[in-house]
Formats: C-alpha cells, sequence, structure tokens
C-alpha cells in the first residue's frame, strides 16, 4: 500500500473521529503530554490494508473511530448467589459501585431447567449462582432495577429461551415497554455439547428454539441481543487461545446459518449476535486474539454470508478473566492476574468486561473482594490511560505477528470442521464433531499437553509449582446457608398453591400444541410464564416431547 492509500485512510479515519461523539475527558499522560487519538502507519508499511484505521473494515483496530474515548467499556460484574432477594441486594450494591450493566449466574438447577425443589437438586440450590423457579422470582432478582434503562446479560443456554420469557414477564410487571429492552441472553448451546456440558435435548430441538429465538428478538426487541456466543467456558475446558478463537467464530457462523435457513435478513440479525471470550493470563497473545476474531468475523460476514452494513459486519464482544488461572494457593496473588488479563482486554478492545474477584476459586466471591474486582476495572479506566488511544498496540510486529498467526490457525480449523459436514455447512461439520468427539478431543489434548508442560516445570504459575513459600492466612469466603435451599423450596409451594392451576395447564397444553408445528413457540412459552409456571415445568413438558440427551461413551 502506497503512501496516497494510508493518507487516504487516515482522512477517513479523521471525517469519521470529528462526527462522533466523545467524552469530556483528560486525554493526557500522567506527565501531562498530549496524545493523538489514534496512531497509525508509516508510508509504504506493507502490513497496512490487514490492519487498517479503527472504524474501517476489517475492524482489527476496533469498532468505532473513537474507541474509549467515545464510550469506555460497560463494567458488567457477574454475580448470582442463594435467592433472588440475597442477589438483587448485591447488583444494587454492583451498580451503586459504578457497575454499567448486570450479568446474572444461575445456580445449577435453574441451568439444567429443574425446579428447586426437585430430587436432582438437592444441595444445589443458590450455591453457584442465583435460584429461579419461575417469574415471580425474576420479579424479586430485579426489584427496585429499572430494567427499561439497565442492560442485563444472563449467563445461560439450555433453559435460555424460558428464562428469557421470565424476564420479559418480569419486565412486564414492572410497566416497562419490551420493545425497549437492551440486553444479551447467552443461547449458545453449541458450545455446551463441546465443552460446559448443560443441555436439555439432542442439537435440533435447541437449534429449533435458538430460530424461534431470532426471529421473535428481530421483530419484537431490536435492541436485544439473543445470543452471545461463547468461547469462554470453551477455554476454561483446556482448549488454546486458537481453539476458543476458532471454536467460537465457528459456532457463530453456524447461528448465522441458522437465520439464514429461517429466511432472516442477514443484515438485520446478525448485529443481534454478540460473543463472550476468555481473557488469559499470556498477555499479547490475548491481544491478538481479540483483533484477530474482529477481523476474522467481519471478512467470513461480508464475503460468505453476504452481510453488507457494517453493523452486521462487527464482532461486539464481552470479555471475563481466566478463571481456570485463579489459585487456591496464595490467594492474593488472583487481584495481580485479574488486572493484568482485564488490561489486555481493554487493549484488545472489549465492549464489556467482567473482572474475577480473588476467592472465585474457592467459593462465590465476598462482598469484599467483588468490589476490589470491580476496582480493578476503574482503576484501569481512569489512571492508566489506556483509553486515550485506539488500539495502542497496532503496527507492533510482535503483536501484528501474533494476530496474523492466530488468525491462520484458526482458518485451518475452520477447514477441518467444514471437511467434516455431509452438506459443506459450518453447521454439519459442528453437529458431526459434536456426534464424534471431535471437539472435546482437541480440547483434552490441549488441556492434556498444558498440564504435563506444568508438571515438569516448562510452565510457572507462581505459588504453586514456583515461588511456593509465603505467609499464609485464612480467607473469609462466602457461604450459602441450607437454609437458602429450605426457604426457596418453602415459597416455590406456596406459590404454586396460589396460582390459577387450570391457567398453567392450559397454558402448557398450548405450548405442547405450538411445538408440534413450525410455529414461533416463544408467544405460547410467555403466556406459560406469565401463569407462573415453573421453569422445571416448562422444560419438563418439552422434554416429554422432544426427549433428553446423553453424550455417547468415549475412551
Amino acid at each position: 500500500m502506497d503512501s496516497k492509500d494510508i493518507e487516504e485512510g487516515r482522512r477517513r479515519w479523521q471525517e469519521r473521529f470529528d462526527a462522533s461523539r466523545r467524552r469530556e475527558a483528560d486525554f493526557t499522560t500522567l506527565s501531562g503530554t498530549e496524545v493523538e487519538p489514534v496512531y497509525g502507519p508509516q508510508a509504504g508499511d506493507p502490513r497496512f490494508e490487514r490492519i487498517g484505521w479503527p472504524g474501517e473494515f476489517p475492524f482489527t483496530r476496533g469498532l468505532y473511530p473513537t474507541g474509549y474515548r467515545g464510550r469506555a467499556w460497560t463494567i458488567r460484574q457477574f454475580a448470582g448467589f442463594g435467592n433472588a432477594r440475597q442477589t438483587n441486594e448485591r447488583y444494587k450494591m454492583i451498580l451503586a459501585a459504578g457497575g454499567g450493566g448486570l450479568s446474572v449466574a444461575f445456580d445449577m438447577p435453574t441451568l439444567m431447567g429443574r425446579d428447586s425443589d426437585e430430587p436432582r437438586s438437592l444441595g444445589e440450590v443458590g450455591h453457584c449462582g442465583v435460584a429461579i423457579d419461575s417469574a415471580a422470582d425474576m420479579d424479586v432478582l430485579f426489584d427496585g432495577i429499572p430494567l427499561g434503562d439497565t442492560t442485563t446479560s444472563m449467563t445461560i443456554s439450555g433453559p435460555a429461551v424460558p428464562i428469557f420469557c421470565m424476564y420479559l414477564v418480569a419486565a412486564e410487571r414492572q410497566g416497562t415497554d419490551i420493545r425497549g429492552l437492551d440486553g444479551t441472553l447467552q443461547t449458545d448451546i453449541f458450545k455446551e455439547y463441546i465443552a460446559q456440558k448443560e443441555w436439555l435435548f439432542a442439537p435440533e430441538p435447541h437449534l429449533r428454539l435458538i430460530g424461534d429465538l431470532m426471529e421473535y428478538c428481530a421483530a419484537e426487541i431490536p435492541a436485544y441481543k439473543p445470543l452471545s456466543v461463547s468461547g469462554y467456558h470453551i477455554r476454561e475446558a483446556g482448549s488454546t487461545a486458537g481453539q476458543e478463537l476458532a471454536f467460537t467464530l465457528a459456532d457463530g457462523f453456524g447461528y448465522v446459518e441458522l437465520g439464514l435457513s429461517r429466511g432472516l435478513d442477514v443484515n438485520t440479525f446478525a448485529p443481534g449476535l454478540s460473543f463472550f471470550f476468555d481473557s488469559h493470563i499470556d498477555f499479547f497473545e490475548e491481544i491478538a486474539k481479540f483483533r484477530a476474531a474482529r477481523r476474522i468475523w467481519a471478512r467470513w460476514l461480508r464475503d460468505v454470508y453476504g452481510a453488507t452494513s457494517d453493523k452486521a459486519q462487527w464482532l461486539r464482544f464481552h470479555t471475563q478473566t481466566a478463571g481456570v488461572s485463579l489459585t487456591a494457593q496464595q490467594p492474593d496473588n488472583n487481584v495481580v492476574r485479574t488486572a493484568l488479563e482485564a488490561l489486555a482486554a481493554v487493549l484488545g478492545g472489549t465492549n464489556s468486561l467482567h473482572t474475577n474477584a480473588l476467592d472465585e476459586v474457592l467459593a462465590l466471591p465476598s462482598e469484599k473482594a467483588a468490589e476490589i474486582a470491580l476496582r480493578t476495572q476503574q482503576v484501569i479506566m481512569e489512571e492508566t490511560g489506556v483509553v486515550n488511544v485506539v488500539d495502542p498496540l497496532g503496527g507492533s510486529w510482535y503483536v501484528e505477528e501474533l494476530t496474523d498467526r492466530i488468525e491462520a490457525e484458526a482458518e485451518k480449523i475452520f477447514a477441518k470442521i467444514k471437511d467434516m459436514s455431509p452438506d459443506g455447512s459450518m453447521t454439519g461439520g459442528i453437529l458431526r464433531g459434536i456426534e464424534e468427539g471431535w471437539f472435546m478431543a482437541e480440547i483434552a489434548d490441549a488441556a492434556f499437553t498444558y498440564q504435563k508442560q506444568l508438571e515438569k516445570g516448562e510452565k510457572k504459575i507462581v505459588g504453586v509449582n514456583c515461588h511456593t513459600q509465603g505467609i499464609d492466612e485464612p480467607l473469609e469466603i462466602l457461604r450459602v446457608s441450607h437454609e437458602v435451599e429450605r426457604e426457596q423450596n418453602r415459597v416455590l409451594g406456596a406459590r404454586r398453591a396460589s396460582r390459577d392451576q387450570a391457567a398453567v395447564d392450559a397454558a402448557l397444553r398450548r405450548m405442547i400444541e405450538v411445538a408440534r408445528t413450525e410455529e414461533n413457540l416463544i408467544p405460547a412459552m410467555l403466556d406459560a410464564a406469565r401463569a407462573e409456571a415453573t421453569l422445571g415445568e416448562i422444560c419438563g413438558v418439552l422434554r416429554e416431547e422432544w426427549g433428553s440427551y446423553s453424550e455417547p461413551a468415549r475412551f
């Protein structure tokens, strides 16, 4: 690319920057030196075509010409424990301390579509997230938090659609026009079969529900993101950075194909797809991963799936620091790890961020640990100056080489997945890979390789296999009382006794009637949620209709 092209690119960027809204803030170094909002290449730099300007295809350097000068990332702390009332109190603390949005963690029975009083739920209620049994719990969860003004993310996939319906009912009961809701639902069932293992049915019924949800949101709630394609759990299961990137984007391409198969316009539904990545401890590799992700997604959406608008080509993503990097040994070191991982996410251009608490390796975060995690983001945002310049590492020989390398690795994996497909689609390859255990085997091999390196001392973890001597002090952790389960079950029983059972039964019957047709299932499921049908009842009748799913044994 010659100097004329580079200068023309700079001119285009400047016009967009000048036309964009910018924050009123001090954009100087600590010593008072003025810094430019972006730095670009010298004339004749041959890499520039792949790097580009911020806000321009291929979006390697970010989606917006202003970067964080226009708007900083959303501080979205993941939280949930005990019952809805306890979690509501934590949400209010997070918002009062400067959190910009909510992210709901659900307990295991909820994640598996079961009620708190089912035998399989015994001992698990409220322990790894909040217990939600019906729309009434959603009312309590968001009591005093106007859903029309608060973006809310919900990390749940198997029973995501009925939980979403309960969220909509809670918003209706607040008097909120649901068309104006903004937030994200994870919904990503592919990654459950690949890594996290929290599904309810075989893949096809889940994809039917996801397609219905995409159609419903595109028509009724245009700002809401019905799918957050999740690489986080893939990485936490032991994958490499390249596998996390490739498997996640492949899943995203599968959902694009699902939307197209429903006759939806890619320029309409693709902006409703968002992503959720892990930010691990290898600082520069993570930055390169995020930059490569934007570039790959933009190119595939434009060149393979026909997206013509910028928004349809944008890869917007939330990041969470790596839970698997936290250690029970010398847990205070986790504050340092989390800060570095958060900084990598920011330098990689994340749109929202959750920082893990130092005690999450042992239990759900205590209030003090949650506050330290929140303040970690605020120190990065307010004190370090990293928000002043868009993609400050753009053009670094090392970072650009890593970005190219991880992109090339991902493309090789895409080719392998498509080779497995009976019809040449990405979806077909994903389903075949799930059926044959290919994804699980790839992740297991990567995890085993890393574990061997740790045991040989080739990879280091401070406090675990090096620098192990330290001051050993007991850590106060959050403990969820078993009384939470007893009280949740008592309330659930009383709620069942006081509702209109005939209305519940009729709503569930209607839902199954719709499930046997090609009609969109969301309105019927909404009616069931309005009648206070429980999560276990809604998922239970669908299990009876569609059957359950067990992963084939692998040896």
